[in-house]
């Protein structure tokens, strides 16, 4: 059977739907809290690089030996797929840079796909401008060679693709309706910086997590194709 390794950064963003798809496809998903328990031995065959809410640039080890880990996972050419603080993390072992955005973008908000990401083979099917679910106060640069595929008002790069099977998003696609109310409950200081209080964050996320999911399942089938 073949392994797929999610780095986790905190208890609190796990997988999500991610597992589920990739079990569905013949994957063992293995997680492993990073600042806790270090890293695997080895990338395995599919690496899922979860968020959390430090910073890339921190002065952590840990981060350090992880942006190895992910060099070391591109060099292999295997599925790749960094979300939030993993696709900061990814950009950064691609060569961008993680920067301070504008402001704390928290909960439902709109972005919109580039001429690129309007012919991506995975996003493709979405529409100019949606809805997903943001949980970050940082941005990223594109990095060099990579394609920009979303974007938005306040942070420019919310997705790039560097290879078919290299895909990282700022925003989230893999939460459920209890992931989202684990995130309120465990991070009460982004929920003031991001101005909203945490029933409305709930709300507004509600109807929209079974269509972020099925993006989730899209990303999934791709990425073990290509």
């Amino acid at each position: 059977m073949k392994i797929a390794h999610c780095l986790q950064h905190v208890l609190f963003e796990g997988p999500g739907v991610f597992r589920q798809a990739l079990e569905t496809r013949g994957y063992a998903v293995r997680n492993v809290v990073v600042p806790v328990e270090g890293l695997p031995a080895d990338p395995g065959d599919f690496l899922l690089i979860m968020g959390g809410p430090m910073s890339v640039n921190d002065r952590e080890p840990w981060i350090e030996a992880e942006l190895q880990f992910v060099k070391t996972a591109l060099a292999r050419d295997i599925p790749v797929l960094g979300i939030c603080f993993g696709a900061q993390l990814l950009a950064k072992a691609l060569g961008g840079s993680v920067v301070p955005g504008p402001k704390f973008e928290i909960g439902m908000g709109s972005v919109f796909l580039t001429h690129m990401g309007k012919i991506d083979p995975i996003l493709r099917v979405m529409p100019p401008d949606f809805l997903v679910f943001q949980w970050h106060g940082e941005g990223i640069t594109l990095p060099p060679g990579s394609t920009h595929l979303v974007t938005s008002a306040d942070f420019p790069v919310q997705a790039f693709r560097m290879t078919d099977r290299t895909y990282g998003l700022l925003f989230h696609l893999e939460l459920e309706e209890v992931d989202v109310g684990l995130l309120c409950r465990e991070c009460p200081q982004d929920v003031e910086r991001g101005g909203m209080a945490l029933e409305s964050i709930q709300a507004q996320s509600r109807p929209h997590l079974p269509r972020l999911h099925q993006l989730a399942d899209r990303f999934m089938e791709h990425l073990v194709r290509a």
